[in-house]
């Protein structure tokens, strides 16, 4: 595979699941915003600012302000921003067409022209349907990479793009709660923001404690988002690539043909 398409797709793996953590956890950002009184809007969306690393502005931040920064700004470093990694994402497909799924190219590209309608309706009506929006395609967009691509090169390479940022930003998530009391609501929103707290509910029974959570996203070997599975997953997929077979023949002993 040339090296630049192997880039590509790497890349792909990144930006779509950047732009779904990253609509995932503003999205709970901004419910507990919206719900909770105490929460300083301001300190609170410098912090999330970290964890995504976007450079905060020098004015105030509200609810508005940090959805424009977070969701739709253009100007990001590194496709941080959502619009941003979506339209990454789609600029990397259109280079490498040739090793990915027409349904893939569709995805991405009906994704990214839909975002200015998208857009508009957010800051009407707020942004709870944008995140969503992004989310769902997220989804579509991996179940049609494992549906429509073949387990060669380029496929390993959009998984290990994906298992590297799944890494990245739990790691994140969890260095922004460094110094939390162990009973912190905090712990919660982590949880939320990586779509694990249900699962973390039936994995502890419903013991919420700031060590089991810690444990938990690191360590779990079964959470697709937990670091340790995510690591496993580069791994394995490395590995692939190191020690690909030479034939696309799945049988090639007599034995398992017959």
């Amino acid at each position: 595979m040339l090296a630049r398409n192997a880039e590509a797709l790497y890349w792909i793996g990144r930006y779509v699941e950047r732009a779904d953590d990253t609509a995932r956890i503003l999205d709970v950002a901004l419910h507990q915003l919206l719900e909770d009184s105490s929460v300083d809007p301001d300190q609170a969306s410098r912090l999330l600012l970290r964890v995504l690393g976007i450079d905060p502005p020098d004015y105030h931040l509200d609810v508005w302000s940090l959805t424009d920064l977070v969701a739709y700004n253009t100007n990001t470093q590194g496709g941080s921003s959502i619009v941003d990694a979506i339209t990454s994402a789609r600029e990397n497909a259109k280079s490498a067409r040739e090793v990915t799924s027409s349904e893939i190219w569709e995805c991405l590209n009906t994704t990214y022209h839909a975002l200015p309608e998208r857009e508009r309706a957010a800051k009407r009506l707020g942004p709870h349907d944008f995140l969503s929006f992004i989310e769902r395609r997220a989804a579509m967009f991996a179940g049609l990479a494992d549906s429509t691509l073949s387990r060669d090169d380029g496929y390993r390479f959009m998984l290990l793009g994906r298992a590297i940022e799944r890494v990245d930003m739990t790691v994140r998530l969890l260095l922004s709660r460094v110094g939390d009391s162990a009973s912190s609501p905090a712990w919660v929103t982590v949880l939320r923001s990586a779509g694990a707290h249900d699962t973390y509910l039936r994995t502890y029974r419903g013991a919420l404690d700031a060590g089991r959570v810690v444990e938990f996203m690191l360590l779990d070997r079964l959470f697709p988002r937990s670091v340790f599975y995510s690591l496993r997953l580069a791994e394995h997929n490395l590995d692939e690539l190191d020690h690909r077979p030479h034939s696309r023949v799945g049988a090639t002993a007599e034995p398992q043909r017959l």
